[in-house]
């Protein structure tokens, strides 16, 4: 799997500098509770919770942020699927055979508008044993189709990840797994990489050529 320290990331405060403090104070509508605590040095922290002795109240919003309605840059948001879910299961096992068979009729049953892709029965491309995709394209099917899955993927392991160009990145850094891990051959985006860099190559010569042909 990819190293983590491989990337950049910029701070999850971008854009939200300079802001007043988080709510500390007394709030008409919620109840709060100071709460002690010892550390292990022996000091003694307070904090301010809400109603539910334990979280935070926060600040009100005029509206919802803009991820409940598109998913955040770079993921893609147009006619390219936001995110993938590769489900897999054993090819040689019979009972997940039947399962994996009877989840991707009963997806294609609930879940008319996502795309479903067919069943493969061995290994394909970076992934090392059978399974099928399923593509997810606004925050809505998301928000339902995942839930959904965590409760009914039965045995089977789930890998989802989103689209956002960086093939491998998507499938390593920015994945998350339900289930058993199972490993990819990554070895397959360096392939893809090494044959889209001779693709460019080679259009860039064409271009080249042209060029001089009008030129002369």
């Amino acid at each position: 799997m990819s190293d983590p320290s491989s990337y950049t990331y910029p701070s999850p405060l971008e854009g939200f500098e300079n802001l007043p403090p988080l709510p500390e104070l007394h709030d008409d509508h919620e109840v709060w509770v100071v709460e002690e605590v010892l550390t292990d040095d022996g000091m003694i922290l307070c904090s301010e919770q809400s109603n539910d002795g334990k979280s935070y109240a926060n600040p009100s919003n005029d509206k919802l942020d803009d991820s409940y309605h598109q998913f955040v840059a770079p993921i893609e948001s147009g006619r390219g699927a936001g995110f993938d879910v590769h489900i897999y299961y054993y090819q040689s096992n019979p009972e997940q055979v039947a399962f994996a068979t009877a989840l991707w009729e009963r997806i294609r049953r609930s879940f008319p508008e996502l795309r479903i892709y067919r069943i493969w029965d061995r290994p394909i491309g970076p992934h090392t044993v059978a399974m099928f995709e399923v593509n997810i394209f606004t925050p809505a099917q998301f928000g339902a189709f995942i839930p959904w899955l965590v409760i009914n993927r039965g045995p089977l392991s789930a890998l989802v990840h989103p689209n956002t160009g960086d093939h491998e990145r998507d499938h390593t850094q920015r994945a998350t797994w339900m289930g058993e891990k199972m490993p990819l051959d990554l070895s397959v985006f360096k392939r893809i990489r090494e044959a889209t860099a001779k693709l460019k190559a080679l259009q860039a010569e064409r271009v080249e050529k042209i060029r001089d042909v009008r030129a002369a």
